[in-house]
């Protein structure tokens, strides 16, 4: 008899690799996606399966005692053992365990969009500034984002901005060259909250409370920074327009909607 045929042996180290496939319904961009809640209601039948109702299974359960015969006139002739017998011995104290919810806020890993790079042109969406066209400069270790107006085009300062409340644009200003100052950083914005005195008789109207003043700390930074912005936008080649761009305030009109926008 012939030999049987050698079956071939799957080279070792080598596993089949697993097709990740496409979801079929997909975000395309500002949270938008690519198909309805209805038209995925009717995409996946779901209509089938509505008022339906799949009763259950009852899983037997497990007696926790069982019945012993006992021996003796006056014993009663039966007891009821526990299946399960207690712990002889419980510990004074329960073990100490890890919380990892109180890790450091300020130490996680903060994670930013692709589309915000430094230099990239923003527009804000809340604040006291919203509307206004800015330069991102960079993310701060608190995950909040550096951005100037500059001051001198729409009147925006150096500020924080966390990054749910802007939308990136594709205009870019090339600001590799920026050398910020090293004591801009989270405390920098970080304001001095002075504590009430007590009131005294006759008082009450003397004392006004004092207004919000920028330092002059305050302003030689942003003129710096200003500075340096300024000379990075005129390199553009239509700065002209860039300037214009960033003066204009942004806002929508009747039939105008975000998502389907190109900034």
């Amino acid at each position: 008899m012939a030999p049987p045929a050698a079956q071939k042996k799957p080279a070792e180290g080598k596993k089949d690799a697993k097709k990740v496939g496409k979801p079929r319904n997909y975000d395309l961009g500002n949270g938008v996606v690519r198909f309805s809640k209805t038209r995925m209601f009717h995409k996946k039948a779901l209509y089938k399966f509505i008022g339906k109702k799949t009763a259950a299974a009852k899983k037997p359960a497990k007696p926790r005692v069982i019945e012993k015969p006992i021996g003796g006139e006056k014993n009663g002739g039966k007891r009821y053992v526990l299946v399960e017998k207690r712990r002889a011995v419980y510990p004074t104290q329960d073990r100490i365990k890890k919380r990892p919810a109180k890790q450091l806020f300020r130490d996680h890993k903060r994670s930013l969009r692709d589309t915000l790079t430094p230099g990239t042109v923003l527009i804000l969406l809340a604040g006291s500034h919203k509307g206004k066209r800015v330069v991102l400069l960079k993310q701060l270790k608190s995950g909040l984002l550096l951005v100037t107006g500059p001051f001198e085009i729409n009147a925006c300062p150096l500020r924080r901005i966390s990054q749910r409340y802007v939308i990136g644009t594709q205009t870019k200003i090339d600001i590799s060259g920026l050398k910020l100052p090293k004591n801009i950083n989270d405390e920098y914005f970080r304001r001095i909250r002075q504590k009430r005195p007590k009131k005294e008789e006759g008082d009450i109207f003397k004392e006004k409370k004092e207004a919000y003043k920028v330092s002059d700390q305050r302003k030689a930074d942003q003129k710096e920074v200003d500075k340096q912005v300024f000379a990075a936008i005129r390199k553009h080649t239509d700065s002209k327009i860039l300037l214009a761009y960033l003066s204009a305030m942004w806002g929508l009109r009747s039939s105008q909607y975000p998502h389907r926008m190109k900034f």
